[in-house]
């Protein structure tokens, strides 16, 4: 029986997460989603599809949304990398995105809410006034199976207002 041998190939990669550097040995196969889990303990970038279809493991690298599905940890090496887990993680300190969605119920099991807020503050950053259409189109690339996505919408809207009406848009 002839035996295919793949040698694995260890890379260091530096990548600044959340506004703190880190340092991490990864797989040249392995990709940013398992990195982040179970290296860096940021769960909030969930698994979903792992296909990139589905929007569950959302993170803004270099400033740009991403499937951190679909890249491998090794070409995040020099990166900036945020997470769900760079905002409010308490009532008190949430930012207003967060805090749209949980009095909008703009969640309900949430699986898909890390990438649903990451991407509406994206969203909010580049255009601080969208129209429904535009939040809808902004989430298309999002999946929600439990709230239909009018309380998303809701919420997105509502963070939008309130972020002008206190000055917090970029």
């Amino acid at each position: 029986m002839r035996r295919c041998h793949v040698a694995s190939s260890r890379h260091s990669i530096t990548t600044r997460v959340n506004g703190a550097e880190r340092t991490v040995e990864v797989d040249a196969r392995e990709l940013l989603t398992d990195v982040l889990r179970h290296r860096l303990a940021l769960t909030g970038t969930h698994v979903g599809c792992e296909h990139g279809a589905c929007g569950a493991c959302t993170v803004v690298l270099d400033g740009k949304l991403v499937r951190a599905c679909l890249i491998f940890a090794v070409q995040a090496d020099g990166a900036d990398i945020v997470t769900i887990e760079a905002f409010g993680s308490s009532a008190s300190n949430l930012h207003p995105v967060q805090a749209a969605f949980w009095e909008k119920h703009g969640l309900q099991c949430g699986f898909c809410t890390p990438g649903m807020v990451l991407t509406a503050m994206k969203l909010l950053e580049e255009s601080p006034t969208p129209t429904e259409e535009e939040i809808r189109a902004a989430l298309s690339g999002n999946i929600c199976r439990c709230t239909g996505y009018v309380f998303i919408v809701e919420a997105v809207k509502a963070a939008a207002e309130r972020m002008v009406s206190e000055g917090t848009t970029p």
